[in-house]
């Protein structure tokens, strides 16, 4: 029985934009464009005939702003959305906002040269709507605040200054990761972040996350000193290691050859904490689509550090979360909205974690991470 094909629904005000990604997303076989509109007030009419599975939107919309439609959808009409935006501060601040009110993902749209240049992002952009399809989409309370979530505590614990948090995300990860960190109290253990995402767009990330957070979140610079109270969270196009000298933890930053199609990549983040920080880190892996970060955790638990999986049912995008749990190096999974106190209890617990769990043969994680 063939597999229905994913219906898409083009919202652009640039008909030239709407024309490209019409022509890109029905060269692909399962997928099928079922409608194009100008502005959201047309596209509401065709969302109502056409019933897509999937909307591309963009966030600069004349009549009604993406960011104001978005919202509406969500609350009224929740469906998968991947937004269209630019590469400017303001886009990159709207774009944020859009992944905040329960966009799936977004494609950044070259600055110039879009007839040259947008084709090289086909299959991204055919990747992302696809994975989006199959993204868990929920109605929002868009009034709420994340900022605004209440706060565990963390008291003088068990070596504080020792542990370290270790989290990778993406598809959906900047709602995860703000719902984790924003949790965490001001004293919490150094932590590290991975979210597949690209230049600009983890600094501004960065900067809104340490507006909301009681730790202090900064964008990873090389060198920097991971300690107790702040978060780092690694460039976008460049890798992030975790290395010590001594009793200190410092971040390591270099590198842009993609791993596994990555770059920042989970895995190098998490192989790295194996290394350095063996058995006082704990790793939580979010939502996300493909399986980077699922070895790079299994080697975590290896060397002795307690590991977490977000469970399927509050996954955006059950995708890396599962194959590090079917390859067996989640040893707990957990809903989202219980992670950071997960992170927090495992941290500060003086008990060394149970190492003799059977772990399947490396062969068998290679096949599964093929």
């Amino acid at each position: 029985m063939l597999k229905p094909k994913i219906k898409v629904l083009v919202i652009d005000d640039s008909a030239l934009m709407r024309q490209m990604l019409t022509e890109m997303l029905a060269s692909d076989a399962g997928i099928e464009v079922v409608g194009a509109a100008s502005d959201p007030l047309i596209a509401r009419e065709r969302i109502k005939s056409a019933n897509p599975d999937v909307i591309t939107l963009d966030i600069e919309m004349p009549r009604m702003d993406g960011l104001e439609f978005l919202s509406k959808i969500m609350t009224l009409r929740p469906m998968p959305v991947v937004m269209i935006s630019s590469l400017t501060q303001r886009g990159t601040e709207a774009t944020l906002r859009a992944l905040e009110l329960g966009a799936v993902d977004f494609i950044a749209k070259p600055s110039s040269d879009l007839v040259e240049a947008l084709p090289a992002l086909r299959d991204e952009i055919v990747a992302k709507v696809k994975a989006a399809a199959t993204a868990r989409v929920r109605q929002r309370d868009i009034g709420g605040d994340p900022g605004r979530r209440a706060r565990l505590s963390y008291g003088p614990g068990y070596r504080c200054s020792d542990r370290i948090l270790a989290i990778g995300a993406s598809t959906g990860g900047v709602e995860a990761i703000t719902a984790v960190i924003t949790q965490l109290p001001a004293n919490a253990p150094g932590t590290v972040i991975v979210l597949h995402m690209p230049p600009k767009f983890t600094l501004s990330f960065a900067q809104r996350l340490d507006g909301l957070s009681a730790v202090h979140v900064t964008e990873a610079v090389d060198g920097a000193r991971v300690i107790p109270g702040h978060a780092f969270i690694a460039p976008g196009g460049y890798h992030m290691r975790l290395s010590r000298s001594g009793g200190q933890f410092t971040c390591r930053v270099g590198g842009t050859d993609a791993a596994r199609g990555h770059c920042p990549s989970v895995d190098v983040l998490f192989r790295s904490v194996a290394e350095a920080a063996g058995r006082n880190a704990v790793g939580l892996i979010l939502t996300g689509m493909g399986k980077d970060g699922a070895n790079g955790l299994l080697d975590m638990r290896r060397a002795g550090a307690r590991t977490l999986g977000q469970n399927e049912a509050s996954s955006l995008v059950y995708g890396m979360p599962r194959v590090a749990f079917e390859i067996g190096a989640v040893e707990e999974q957990v809903d989202l909205k219980d992670a950071a106190a997960r992170l927090l209890a495992l941290a500060g617990a003086e008990d060394d974690p149970d190492t003799s769990t059977a772990f399947p043969p490396y062969d068998a994680i290679d096949k599964a991470s093929a």
